[in-house]
């Protein structure tokens, strides 16, 4: 694949993941893209639905076979910022999906080459074609941001029930 129309449609999920980030949620997105076209997007809602399995392949995947009216992806191309873990790297392998391409790695539950490499394991009846770290700085920037500022918000809000505790006792 070119290196330039990869680049291009991961800037399309980190368009996703910076839509999960205005939400509060962690800033993770994904694309679908077969012939040229883009025909899934989403970002991770796991917390404005309150669902541990809405990240944002799950929801790129299950729009991705309502679009194509079959559970079949097999020549689609699956972009996301970050390594699938292991519950989307099965669905990645059950729905048949040809290629994923991921921006950064996740070294606590990356099952795309990082911790174990499900996706290119042949005991599977299936598997993806994985090419990794496309704009994998930019995908980690936009994560390290978002969990920065989480600390800092909490730090915050810390020492203001610190300073509020203070007050109640002079």
């Amino acid at each position: 694949m070119d290196e330039t129309l990869d680049e291009f449609y991961m800037m399309e999920a980190m368009k996703e993941a910076k839509k999960a980030e205005e939400l509060d949620e962690v800033p993770i997105g994904a694309v679908i893209v077969l012939d040229g076209k883009i025909i899934a997007r989403a970002h991770n809602l796991r917390e404005s639905e309150q669902k541990s399995i809405a990240h944002a392949e799950l929801l790129a995947i299950d729009q991705a076979c309502k679009e194509l009216g079959t559970w079949r992806l097999e020549d689609t191309t699956l972009y996301v910022t970050l390594e699938p873990c292991p519950m989307c790297s099965g669905a990645i392998i059950l729905s048949r999906v040809k290629r994923v391409v991921y921006g950064a790695a996740d070294p606590k539950g990356g099952c795309a080459g990082t911790l174990m490499n499900l996706l290119e394991d042949e005991r599977f009846n299936h598997q993806s074609e994985v090419a990794k770290g496309v704009l994998e700085a930019e995908c980690g920037q936009l994560l390290s941001n978002f969990f920065r500022k989480i600390r800092e918000r909490k730090k915050q809000e810390k020492q203001r029930r610190n300073e509020s505790s203070l007050k109640d006792l002079q």
